[in-house]
């Protein structure tokens, strides 16, 4: 069984046995792990999609799912942000602009009896694949600066180091400071957090670096287009179709980004010595 940790809503405490070196410890002991809640967002009355998310820092996390998903455009169209725990989950509540709710709503209709594919509240292939704006050209980022950043990310995943079970997003500058940092147990959640924390701290982040702790996958690249944002630094592998769009997006798309070693993938003429 597990029990809340009053200090830390994003992690939970259990009774574990370990074992070590094939040898079974004769005491159980403490242990923290993630938090992982069903998440249920609404726009202005409409259900929209349930998630499974860490429940910390979720206006950030409600906020850049909007804008990553382009259900608003910027944060001018959003009204207020309510956070609602329930006996089975939280709902967060979002008040949209008119016009936003009006193009959500013809786009669900659009949806109406059509095969899902079941991305996100999103059921047609045009919705996964929508084209993104290509991201502008943004200063040159040091090899140095972008490892560096990697590095420092790591030692900010505070909620990793506990558990062991989360995924991180940051945003360092061009110089390589981190100044964001959010974790979640999805990555895609991780960099929606990032999203609307860089988004509602009207950070200008054009200039600067996102920092993933996971593979590069064709949506990550998406939302990372959202922030308009022109490098994307990931742990590990990006996968060809995450390729392909960051070269239609103007990114600058790097994989494998530990210790020394970086692969680029997309726009290398970014990324200076």
């Amino acid at each position: 069984m597990t029990s809340p940790n009053p200090s830390r809503p994003d992690c939970a405490v259990t009774q574990v046995t370990r074992v070590r070196a094939g040898a079974i410890a004769p005491d159980v002991e403490a242990d923290h792990v993630a938090e992982e809640t069903p998440v249920a967002l609404e726009f202005n009355g409409i259900s929209h999609a349930t998630m499974l998310a860490t429940p910390a820092d979720l206006e950030d996390f409600a906020l850049g799912f909007a804008l990553s998903e382009g259900i608003i455009d910027s944060v001018s169209d959003l009204r207020g942000i309510d956070v609602l725990p329930q006996c089975d989950g939280i709902v967060v509540q979002l008040e949209i602009s008119s016009a936003c709710e009006a193009r959500l709503k013809n786009r669900r209709r659009a949806m109406a009896g059509r095969t899902g594919c079941g991305l996100c509240g999103v059921e047609t292939l045009p919705e996964v694949l929508r084209p993104v704006e290509p991201v502008a050209n943004g200063q040159p980022v040091r090899i140095q600066a972008l490892l560096a950043a990697m590095r420092d990310m790591r030692a900010r995943q505070t909620l990793h180091d506990i558990t062991g079970a989360t995924h991180a997003a940051g945003w360092a500058d061009a110089d390589g400071a981190v100044a964001l940092v959010r974790e979640d147990v999805g990555r895609h959640n991780a960099l929606d957090k990032l999203v609307g924390a860089l988004a509602r701290q009207a950070v200008r982040a054009g200039n600067g670096i996102v920092l993933v702790s996971s593979r590069a996958s064709f949506e990550m690249v998406q939302k990372t287009a959202a922030a308009g944002v022109g490098v994307l630094a990931a742990v590990s592998a990006p996968t060809a179709l995450a390729i392909r769009l960051a070269h239609d997006a103007n990114i600058t798309l790097a994989g494998f980004v530990r210790n020394d070693d970086a692969t680029l993938y997309s726009h290398p003429e970014r990324i200076i010595t």
